[in-house]
């Protein structure tokens, strides 16, 4: 009985000792694994960024191929076991083929998937030429039928007879790398003017704060759709998905310049930043040195939350069509097909990119809280 209390004491034992002999580096890692939902997040992240980067080859077909035999067709689920005509259970990838009838009343072809009819599909196939990063050329596909002209809509397909799968996996690359490309800039603006307004102030802090409050204060829709109205339509898209993430980039630094404003200000009499100061330390380095490493929890914390934050920027202006524009392929462009009753009562796999869109802002923002726990391990 007594030993079987003083069990779970030796062990908490020697998990105190692993901690203290544990790098920053390991303390960080335990301090992140301590929180389930963030390692699952990074699990969820982990596969929706490679999808990303390598859709031309993830996506069964390009996203501009259609089919206007098979217009809104359903989802064909993909099966893994099929009877044989001896009546046998055999194990083969394939999807069920399609049989049409016209409605009388409408007069439009009606698709119901027919159990009769088996579209083998197979892994690494040969399919439609592609360009993969836009410069190697290539023709195999992750997953597709093993016959290119039989119908293969895992998620359906939309009024053009596209694959809403393959659009999907396309628009993966440009929603999430919107966020990335912007955090590059945003960030950066936000702790180098906050920092020098909470270090300096004066006329310095009051000028930066004046064009904060000007760029809080203007109504954001109104902005974004302003901004965006002045890209001329002649524009390449990929110019304007780059000035799409500069004008998200430039609105959305405020907030955390803000933030660490207020921390530099609590800070910049503190007795370590008058010691360095007296030591003859230069401005900007006590800055980056000695302030902005106190504070790079909340820094990574901001970063991780400033990625979701685009994305739904990018969506919402793609999907009120001021955003991105068609023939790129977004999640907020490929949303704009289910704007109406008729695509959500007939289609409702349309809705599949704003699924997307949830999954990935949810899975950032666990991943953030992670990480600005992770990143001071001690507390």
């Amino acid at each position: 009985m007594t030993a079987a209390l003083e069990e779970p004491q030796v062990v908490r034992q020697r998990d105190a000792a692993a901690v203290g002999m544990a790098s920053q580096r390991q303390l960080v890692w335990m301090k992140f694994t301590e929180h389930k939902l963030a390692v699952a997040s990074l699990v969820v992240i982990a596969l929706i960024y490679p999808v990303g980067a390598f859709c031309e080859f993830v996506a069964p077909r390009t996203p501009d191929h259609y089919d206007s035999a098979y217009t809104m067709l359903a989802l064909q689920p993909l099966k893994f076991f099929y009877t044989d005509e001896g009546g046998a259970t055999q194990f083969g990838m394939h999807v069920n083929g399609f049989s049409s009838q016209r409605d009388p009343n409408t007069l439009r072809r009606v698709f119901t998937l027919d159990e009769s009819i088996r579209v083998p599909v197979g892994l690494f196939v040969k399919g439609q030429p592609y360009m993969m990063w836009g410069f190697i050329p290539a023709d195999i596909h992750l997953i597709g039928p093993v016959d290119v002209t039989q119908p293969f809509y895992l998620l359906g397909s939309d009024r053009l007879g596209r694959d809403v799968l393959s659009r999907v996996i396309y628009g993966t690359r440009i929603s999430t790398s919107i966020g990335l490309i912007g955090v590059a800039i945003s960030p950066v603006l936000g702790v180098i003017l906050g920092g020098i307004s909470g270090y300096f102030g004066g006329w310095i802090d009051n000028f930066i704060q004046r064009i904060i409050e000007f760029i809080m204060s203007v109504p954001t829709i109104p902005l974004w759709m302003g901004l965006a109205a002045a890209i001329p339509v002649t524009r390449s898209p990929v110019l304007v998905y780059l000035i799409i993430t500069m004008i998200i980039s430039l609105i959305g630094w405020t907030s955390l310049a803000r933030e660490v404003r207020g921390r530099f200000m609590s800070w910049r009499n503190e007795p370590f930043v008058v010691a360095a100061r007296l030591d003859g330390t230069s401005q900007m380095t006590i800055i980056r040195r000695h302030l902005v490493p106190g504070f790079v929890s909340h820094i990574i914390a901001s970063v991780t939350l400033a990625i979701p934050a685009m994305i739904i920027a990018e969506t919402s202006l793609s999907f009120l069509g001021i955003g991105l524009r068609p023939p790129v392929v977004s999640w907020g462009v490929l949303l704009r097909e289910a704007q109406n009753v008729r695509s959500l009562a007939e289609a409702p796999w349309l809705l599949t990119p704003g699924l997307l869109v949830i999954i990935t802002v949810l899975a950032l923002n666990f991943l953030g809280d992670g990480l600005r726990d992770a990143a001071d391990p001690y507390s």
